[in-house]
């Protein structure tokens, strides 16, 4: 790959296993011959942000002060491309934008809509699988929406079964049962009429991906925000300084 590639900064640590399979996952797609063709990352991975969820819904500080003190620490070192591998601080988005405002910021939310939008299979409704802070802050209610795909979100009590799942990924322990449980979410979901299923919260993918939610002997999509994510970090960094960046 040329010189002149950007280096992305990766606000991460939210939770610390998402932030390592983006980078993982980033690697592995990364076209290379050799070491130096990978891209420079530098990794901030501070798990003491502020819980994104609890600030959404007023019960806990804003994680907003540390994720922009995050991005302009990583820019002081050298990036000079932002990303994020959590869903629920992109409520946050804005704040990170404009601390640094001469730095392109790669939006999640944007990046998984554009890939569901450009999707083979032109879902109309998607079934959200979320925090309850993503869910609260309707960031993707209102980027669907601009490309006229409905959103189906799980009902109260399948909400505590993801909420479960996710939180059993950050203690490092989920299982099998957090697995079944969470495709019968998805299931429930597709039942009700969503033909693609996302996985918007970047613990998730970890659980449930391609060929594992089935409904009546037909696979439904899986659209993975981390893997949205990927594409769109590699295109951003891949170009030349000064070119423009897909938001």
């Amino acid at each position: 790959m040329p010189d002149g590639r950007r280096t992305v900064g990766v606000i991460g640590g939210m939770g610390p296993e998402a932030t390592v399979d983006f980078f993982a996952k980033l690697v592995a797609a990364t076209p290379v011959e050799r070491d130096q063709d990978h891209l420079h990352v530098l990794i901030d991975n501070d798990p003491t942000v502020p819980d994104r969820s609890a600030a959404i819904e007023g019960a806990g500080p804003s994680p907003a002060p540390r994720l922009i003190a995050m991005a302009r620490g990583l820019v002081a070192a050298g990036a000079d491309l932002l990303v994020m591998p959590c869903n629920t601080a992109h409520a946050y988005e804005a704040d990170i934008r404009a601390a640094v405002p001469d730095v392109p910021f790669v939006s999640l939310i944007e990046a998984t809509v554009d890939t569901v939008a450009a999707a083979a299979s032109g879902p109309r409704s998607v079934g959200l699988l979320a925090t309850s802070g993503t869910l609260r802050s309707a960031i993707y209610h209102a980027a669907f929406a601009r490309h006229g795909i409905a959103v189906l979100v799980p009902d109260t009590d399948d909400q505590r079964t993801v909420t479960a799942a996710i939180a059993a990924v950050k203690r490092g322990r989920a299982t099998q049962t957090e697995r079944a449980r969470l495709r019968e979410v998805a299931e429930r979901l597709a039942l009700a009429g969503a033909e693609a299923i996302v996985t918007a919260c970047t613990e998730l993918p970890l659980l449930l991906g391609s060929g594992d939610v089935v409904v009546r002997g037909v696979a439904v999509p899986v659209i993975a925000s981390t893997d949205a994510l990927v594409v769109r970090t590699l295109e951003a960094a891949s170009a030349q300084r000064g070119d423009a960046v897909t938001p």
